[in-house]
């Protein structure tokens, strides 16, 4: 059975635009062609692809099944163009990471592989999309919170970060040596960042330390919990490694707690295995690797 990049192309066509006839423009074809040519692949890969009504035609399950490999062999194609081309020809590795993670892992990971004769390419997505992106060969490598363990895929702990409190120099508490009571901190704005299991528990307990009537913000990504500390006068609570760097410059503080622990963020990293060696993948899961040592 032979399948043509051009029916490939198609098919991601009409299940993005959801019309047989806007994809067949797309293409520079007619519409009964282009309905020809995705029932003739429906018989050879024997599924039905698409439910065809007045308004369009809707992916079907099986369709939603086959599109990550079929954009894996369109990416490989043109990735294998792009080698031939010489210049562009790099080998590529495709990155992902949580949204909270981009700033502490892209930049220091590309800052590592500024010399190495490869390409990166970065996305953020949360884990369970990374996980599903990987197992479909549409990344390489993916960065992701502390999942079970998936059949088809490597997995490796780079840090287990404590969740912190942190507010501005200029916050009335950032001054305070001694541990606080979580009390203490609950007389401020708050603004938790939803890192996972345990944040709803935090705000369950910070509310009942609160005044009745005062909000707490849940936000997500760190970011936004980070800017609420650095310019509204917050108390954010973050992963540790989050605010890495705004700790190390002092743009954040850390405020010391009489908690033992508010909870953790294990990061993982996450590649699938094969049994061809590829230099470009190796090279960025060692550079990680490294990346992970300057955390601890």
């Amino acid at each position: 059975m032979s399948v043509s990049l051009d029916d490939l192309e198609l098919l991601l066509d009409v299940a993005e635009l959801g019309s047989f006839s806007q994809a067949a423009a797309r293409r520079g074809w007619s519409q009964p062609q282009a309905s020809q040519r995705v029932a003739l692949l429906e018989m050879r890969l024997g599924a039905r692809l698409f439910s065809r009504h007045r308004r369009g035609a809707e992916p079907t399950a099986a369709c939603m099944a086959f599109l990550p490999a079929a954009r894996a062999a369109l990416d490989a194609m043109a990735e294998g163009r792009e080698r031939l081309a010489g210049a562009e020809g790099l080998p590529r590795v495709r990155v992902a990471c949580l949204p909270s993670l981009a700033g502490v892992v892209f930049g220091p990971l590309l800052a590592k592989l500024a010399e190495a004769p490869l390409e990166i390419r970065c996305d953020t997505d949360h884990s369970p999309q990374i996980l599903q992106q990987l197992l479909g060969g549409e990344l390489d490598i993916g960065f992701v919170l502390q999942r079970p363990a998936v059949s088809g895929l490597e997995m490796e702990a780079l840090c287990d970060s404590p969740i912190v409190a942190v507010a501005a120099p200029s916050h009335p508490l950032a001054g305070v040596e001694q541990a606080q009571p979580l009390g203490r901190l609950a007389e401020h704005p708050l603004a938790p960042q939803n890192w996972g299991d345990g944040a709803e528990e935090l705000v369950r307990r910070l509310r009942r330390l609160r005044a009745p009537g005062r909000p707490i913000h849940l936000s997500q990504p760190a970011s936004a919990a980070r800017d609420l500390a650095l310019w509204h006068g917050y108390v954010a609570f973050v992963p540790r490694l989050a605010v890495r760097q705004e700790l190390e410059w002092g743009a954040l503080r850390e405020l010391p707690l009489q908690e033992p622990e508010l909870g953790r963020w294990r990061l993982m990293m996450a590649w699938r295995g094969g049994k061809r060696p590829d230099v470009a993948k190796m090279m960025t899961l060692e550079a990680a690797r490294a990346l992970a040592r300057d955390w601890r």
